[in-house]
């Protein structure tokens, strides 16, 4: 098949919902307002009070910063296709949703990777915490797990971009790069090749250092005493949550991507697809302000009257 300039992409993969269109439009409105309120009332609640003016809680305000950004690629877009009858969408607008959707899930694991590094320090440094933790050094960490995939994604969706493609049709809900690479009348090993190095940086790396960091706390931690165990419990539940949280449904997105996923149900293909960027924004608010004591204590004395 002869290669073609492509100006649209269609997303194949919606389901004729007939009148049901405006509930499921509705119910998802509802979801992105609650993901919204969630997490800018964090934000704003660890902005605001002193108190929470401490590392741990700035790495949980990138993380809420992320959590918006990432749904905010995902719902708008979604809600405008749910009351269209044509699923399609300009290539630019295409691969404008492909970086950030993916810069999204790669500044979660970073993210995620930082605040392992801060607990360890935490739990098995706590003399030395203050001065190795110091407030510069927590502005380059954060710079860094958003700088990092800012940065390596853009050469990616480069390379997705320049491809010349021989269909148009994309059997997903949203953008894929992978997606893309696979309508591709060229050769795509350069594409793979890159993209397998990109999962190893901005995946690989962070999940290695949380592996190695919480190997370490648990070490400190059985020898230690009683006292050591239940602030590590208390503060890095939390963080494994969200961690397997995350990682569930990033697991799925890229098997989805290169195995045959078709025995699966459509409306369950759907959502395990989306989960990634719909369960963790919701998630992680709700499980950091109830886990969180000076957070939730916070949260009460704004909603409580006495």
């Amino acid at each position: 098949m002869n290669a073609t300039h492509v100006s649209f992409f269609t997303l194949s993969a919606y389901l004729d919902t007939g009148q049901f269109r405006y509930l499921l439009f509705l119910v998802v409105l509802a979801l992105y307002a609650v993901i919204l309120a969630a997490n800018l009332l964090l934000i704003v609640v660890i902005c605001v009070n002193r108190s929470l003016h401490e590392p741990m809680y700035m790495f949980l305000c990138s993380l809420f910063v992320n959590e918006l950004y990432g749904s905010t690629a995902l719902f708008p877009f979604l809600l405008l296709q749910i009351l269209s009858d044509i699923h399609t969408v300009s290539a630019p607008a295409c691969f404008l949703q492909i970086y950030c959707v993916y810069t999204y899930g790669s500044v979660e694991f970073c993210n995620l990777a930082v605040m392992s590094y801060d607990r360890y320090l935490a739990i098995c440094c706590p003399l030395q915490y203050s001065s190795s933790m110091s407030w510069r050094k927590v502005a380059v960490l954060v710079a860094l797990s958003w700088l990092y995939p800012l940065v390596v994604i853009v050469a990616m969706v480069t390379l997705s971009a320049r491809l010349p493609l021989c269909g148009n049709v994309i059997d997903k809900v949203f953008c894929g790069n992978y997606s893309i690479v696979k309508l591709a009348c060229s050769d795509t090993r350069v594409n793979n090749i890159y993209g397998l190095l990109v999962t190893a940086l901005t995946v690989g790396v962070p999940v290695i250092s949380i592996l190695f960091t919480y190997v370490r706390i648990l070490q400190v931690c059985f020898s230690g005493s009683r006292q050591t165990r239940q602030k590590a419990v208390s503060t890095c539940t939390p963080h494994l949550a969200s961690l397997l949280n995350f990682s569930f449904g990033s697991c799925f997105q890229i098997l989805q991507g290169r195995f045959d996923m078709s025995s699966l149900p459509d409306g369950l293909s759907i959502f395990l697809s989306l989960y990634f960027l719909i369960c963790p924004p919701l998630f992680n608010p709700v499980m950091y302000g109830l886990r969180m004591s000076k957070i939730s204590a916070i949260c009460r004395a704004l909603f409580c009257v006495k």
